[in-house]
């Protein structure tokens, strides 16, 4: 009984201690205090979610033979059910978790669509914090509040991004701005956060052994970092812009550098729309076709081209505008997550691009142990999108048109071969996975708009250039042969986009002419260019 009473007689003079201490630090070291205690729950927050994602594969899988019709229900009630947790943990624990988030939302060639859909959500979605959090970030950055250093401030925010929050404001010069906010906590509680998720990271291969991805954060944990940099954000977009000037049609927001710090970015206020959102685009007249080329065209600049990749082209770092002249453009926004691929490494994806196509399987070889990836095959697949056949010939093919059969087969590519494929990320140099995760978005956001270009076509050209580019020699004979190779190639894409179209024009036929039954259309409209 005494030692109940000490126990308790010590915890209270503690309490009391610590309110004390708190009370007399100051607002900084408060944040912080508060910043380390909200991480035990963000913590125990995500081993939670984990835990019982894993009980429920477990409970409900059990005693079930896989790809049996009551095994495929129950996963997919796994898949719904785990997507929702991840989701709901992301938005309670926000910043970094987000952020993730959204970078699973776009593998949707690979993941379940349980998942991907409902991810999806994560896109436009963080959390917004009180007015006198940006104000003190404010002081701290630039010694006033907001509505001292603009002559309006909207103090509700208009946006909110996983690492930041954006305001509508007013310079003293009468423009209209945007203005990006950093999360005042979010470098404070980096650091945890990132260990957070290794930790557990590490913890899920006791559960599920084939599932090790403890190797991916400590990899790409100095390129989230310089996420937080705001001033490297700004200058990233000025070379974004600068590199596609020469297409007529990319636009950057202007960044306002005196309004700018490491947590702010001041930029010009874009006024336009979702790229994804197609009944809006439509009411403005703005061509979808148009947009998707745009789209795809520009970010096949940065990777075979440029080397300077936007990272993140979710649907929400996407806009479109129409201006007052009737020109289209296609907005880039959010630049803080870029990589610049070494130009061997550049010249290795082209070749890779290339080779697959020309079914050139020694050229295949080498770009893939460029990129230092011996399973040239598997690579070639994640790298355009689709499953590669190879007949007894030793010659490749896939289709152009990628199927929901070829959907499927790279699902299920994914599941029985997961362990091959973090093979082949770990052996990737780290920018190719930004690049990967650049591919994949664009492949995702060309799928909303209703695939109205054939993005593989496109990519495919533009890696081509890349790699004639890259060819020596600057005589008639060695320029002549790099013609004659681009028109082969070419006819090469050609015959396999007109093959594919024939086969669906020759399945609509049978259907129209009654000589086959209708649910073959839905075979036809499968083979949609993605």
């Amino acid at each position: 009984m005494r030692l109940v009473k000490v126990i308790n007689r010590g915890a209270g003079l503690g309490a009391v201690c610590g309110g004390l201490y708190y009370a007399s630090r100051d607002e900084a070291t408060k944040r912080k205090i508060r910043v380390t205690a909200r991480g035990g729950t963000r913590f125990f927050r995500t081993a939670h979610t984990g835990l019982v994602m894993s009980f429920d594969y477990w409970w409900n899988l059990r005693g079930l033979v896989e790809d049996s019709d009551e095994y495929n229900t129950a996963i997919e009630g796994c898949h719904q059910r785990s997507a929702d947790r991840l989701v709901a943990a992301a938005i309670a624990n926000g910043g970094l978790y987000i952020k993730l988030g959204q970078g699973l939302a776009s593998f949707n060639h690979v993941l379940p669509s349980a998942y991907t859909k409902t991810l999806a959500i994560l896109q436009d979605r963080a959390l917004k914090r009180d007015v006198g959090e940006v104000d003190e970030l404010f002081r701290q950055d630039f010694g006033v509040t907001p509505r001292e250093l603009f002559k309006e401030f909207d103090e509700t925010p208009f946006a909110a991004a996983s690492l930041a929050q954006v305001h509508k404001a007013v310079t003293m010069e009468g423009e209209a701005v945007a203005v990006k906010v950093q999360y005042i906590d979010l470098r404070d509680r980096f650091d945890g956060d990132m260990f957070t998720l290794a930790l557990l990271m590490k913890c899920v291969p006791l559960l599920h052994p084939k599932f090790k991805f403890g190797w991916i954060l400590p990899r790409l944990r100095s390129t989230l970092a310089r996420e937080l940099d705001f001033e490297l954000e700004g200058k990233n977009g000025e070379q974004c812009e600068a590199d596609l000037a020469h297409l007529g049609y990319v636009h950057v927001p202007n960044v306002h550098w005196k309004l700018t710090r490491k947590r702010v970015l001041t930029t010009e206020l874009i006024d336009g729309v979702k790229i994804t959102d197609v009944k809006k685009m439509k009411e403005m007249g703005l061509s979808l076709r148009s947009v998707g080329q745009m789209l795809v065209e520009s970010m096949a600049e940065q990777i075979f081209v440029t080397g300077f990749v936007h990272a993140d082209p979710h649907p929400g770092n996407l806009m479109v505008r129409k201006l007052s002249s009737g020109k289209m453009q296609l907005v880039l926004l959010d630049h803080g997550l870029y990589e610049k691929l070494p130009d061997e490494h550049r010249v290795a994806l082209c070749r890779l691009w290339k080779s697959a196509i020309l079914s050139d399987i020694p050229a295949l070889k080498a770009s893939s142990e460029t990129l230092g990836v011996k399973e040239y095959n598997l690579l070639a697949s994640m790298v355009l999108q689709r499953p590669l056949y190879r007949d007894s010939s030793d010659t490749i093919h896939f289709n152009v048109r990628l199927t929901k059969t070829d959907m499927e087969a790279m699902q299920n590519l994914a599941a029985k071969h997961i362990d091959l494929i973090l093979d082949v990320f770990k052996t990737l140099p780290t920018p190719l996975m930004l690049v990967m995760r650049n591919i994949n978005i664009v492949r995702s956001v060309n799928s909303e708009l209703g695939t109205p270009v054939n993005r593989f076509n496109i990519m495919a050209r533009r890696a081509a250039g890349g790699a004639a580019t890259a060819s020596g020699g600057s005589g008639f004979l060695p320029s002549a042969m790099r013609r004659l190779e681009r028109a082969r190639f070419d006819c090469i894409l050609w015959w396999m986009s007109a093959r594919s179209w024939i086969v669906q024009t020759y399945l609509k036929t049978l259907v129209t002419l009654r000589l086959a039954p209708p649910e073959l259309l839905t075979v036809a409209r499968s083979m949609i260019p993605t």
